[in-house]
């Protein structure tokens, strides 16, 4: 009697489904694993040739004949002159080595700025706002509705205090409020967390790009804090959302220049008087987008400060395509048709981002892939001359060189197009879109509400590497790549300290 098995066509349906796909999966995980053999094998090749080397000397040593190697003392003694200038001139250049090698750069600690809750925001009051204000047509309501829904921010991010009124106040009264309110408000954390005196602060570097009165930024830290007399202090202006890496790269610079002394890096951006009142769309996304925030960065090149410093700084590489005209703007300010002020990004932003990507990461790529991706970049550039290709270039590999990302979270289109072009995976972007959820688009002080959410999360160890990427106006990409010298536990009073445990959270799309 045949007997009927219930789901058994469904059964046996899974069962060949997932033998003929079995094969696939072996191959793929084949390929892996051959791929990982191949980075070992070429990343170790030095040692792997020089063991054997090495022990053959050693066998040969041990099996030398005294007398030869009494002949050859004997034979140092009659040629003391040439000894000793050998030894000079290899003592010279030990020394000019030491002296003339780049100073260590170490990051002591950095706090980003976490503004007050009266000053979020949430959607329906952004679009009730802007409707009562009655400077935007119901098209132009409509496409700043869906901007928002579809930019990836999330309903806890912050305005200033200026644009909670109605109607809004930008007045330049209250810009200065709200930059004080964050380079204080972060500086004052700085402070308390690594116990440093403002005295003792040797280099200052501030960078806002739409926000510069008289006196500066700088000038305004400076008379808070009483900084000496002696400072350098120096204020970036209009240099975009990637000035942040640039005024580290200046701090850098300076630090290898004078000794013994602290750098303090503030990165900020400022909404209030620079909020767009008009209908072109271009000019519109800036609104929707950035947000309040700023951080500040304690630098040092004191070698005892090694010892509790965060991190070192490995490379900075800067990436400027101003000569093109389209580049330069594609991120512009300027009055639309009735005279109103704004900010406007161009079609072109996205094809623009990723060929300066393209030239940041062609001089970043040397300097920190392992040997193994570069080899085979080479090979596959050289195929592709060679045979006249139309081919697409290898891609390499940047999770071998890096094991956390710092993408500007400026808009989820930017984070996308970076996880596709470096292939990516969602943990590499996790922090960036979490940041941008969160807190939005915060400029030049993105990078460090992620780096923030990495140490949260208790995700950096000890020799991690850490890729900041940056986009600005100019237009410029910017990286900067630090080591971890120990497990970095967050700092006291963070920007995620009371709401890590709930992300990552789902963003729709």
């Amino acid at each position: 009697m045949d007997t009927e098995i219930p789901g058994g066509g469904a059964a046996v349906g899974v069962q060949i489904h997932c033998s003929r796909r079995l094969p696939d999966f072996l191959q793929s995980v084949n390929l892996k694993y051959v791929k990982l053999g191949y980075h070992y094998l070429v990343s170790n090749l030095l040692t792997l040739c020089l063991v054997p080397l090495m022990i053959g000397i050693l066998i040969q040593a041990s099996q030398t004949n005294p007398d030869d190697l009494r002949h050859l003392w004997l034979h140092l003694q009659y040629n003391l002159v040439s000894v000793i200038i050998c030894s000079a001139i290899l003592v010279s250049a030990t020394t000019v080595y030491i002296t003339r090698r780049p100073r260590p750069v170490f990051l002591v600690d950095y706090a980003c700025y976490r503004p007050p809750d009266h000053l979020q925001v949430r959607f329906h009051q952004f679009m009730d706002h802007s409707k009562l204000t009655g400077d935007f047509t119901e098209s132009t309501l409509e496409f700043q509705r869906k901007i928002l829904e579809r930019s990836g921010l999330g309903e806890e991010t912050y305005v200033p205090q200026a644009m909670h009124y109605l109607p809004p106040r930008p007045s330049m009264s209250a810009a200065r409020e709200e930059a004080e309110q964050v380079m204080f408000g972060a500086l004052d954390a700085l402070f308390s967390d690594t116990c440093i005196k403002p005295k003792d602060i040797g280099i200052l570097v501030v960078n806002c790009s739409l926000f510069n009165p008289t006196p500066s930024l700088s000038a305004m830290i400076v008379n808070k804090y009483k900084l000496r007399g002696n400072i350098r202090s120096f204020n970036l202006g209009g240099m975009g959302c990637s000035a942040g890496v640039i005024a580290i790269d200046l701090a850098s610079d300076l630090l290898q220049v004078h000794r013994n002394t602290y750098a303090v890096v503030v990165s900020t951006e400022n909404i209030t008087q620079n909020w767009y009142f008009g209908n072109d769309r271009s000019m519109l996304i800036p609104n929707c987008l950035f947000r309040v925030g700023g951080a500040a960065i304690l630098l040092s090149n004191r070698s005892r400060d090694r010892r509790r410093a965060k991190y070192r700084l490995v490379h900075v590489v800067r990436t400027h395509r101003g000569a093109d005209d389209k580049a330069f703007s594609c991120v512009y300010q300027k009055q639309d048709d009735v005279g109103k002020t704004g900010v406007s990004l161009s079609k072109d932003l996205m094809a623009i981002a990723g060929g300066a990507l393209k030239t940041n990461i062609t001089t970043l790529g040397p300097l920190v892939l392992p040997i193994s991706e570069q080899l085979l970049f080479f090979a596959t550039l050289l195929v592709k001359k060679l045979l006249k290709s139309n081919a697409k270039p290898y891609i390499p590999d940047f999770k071998l060189a890096f094991n956390h990302f710092c993408i500007h979270a400026g808009g989820r289109a930017v984070i996308d197009e970076l996880e596709k072009n470096l292939q990516l995976l969602p943990e590499h972007v996790e922090a960036s879109r979490m940041t941008l959820h969160r807190f939005g688009n915060t400029s030049s002080s993105s990078i460090w509400y992620e780096l923030a959410y990495t140490e949260a999360k208790g995700r950096m160890r000890k020799g991690n590497r850490v890729w900041q990427i940056a986009f600005g106006s100019g237009f410029k990409c910017n990286s900067a790549v630090w080591e971890a010298l120990r497990h970095v536990q967050p700092s006291r009073n963070g920007p995620w300290e009371d709401c890590i445990d709930k992300y990552p959270v789902k963003v729709v799309t």
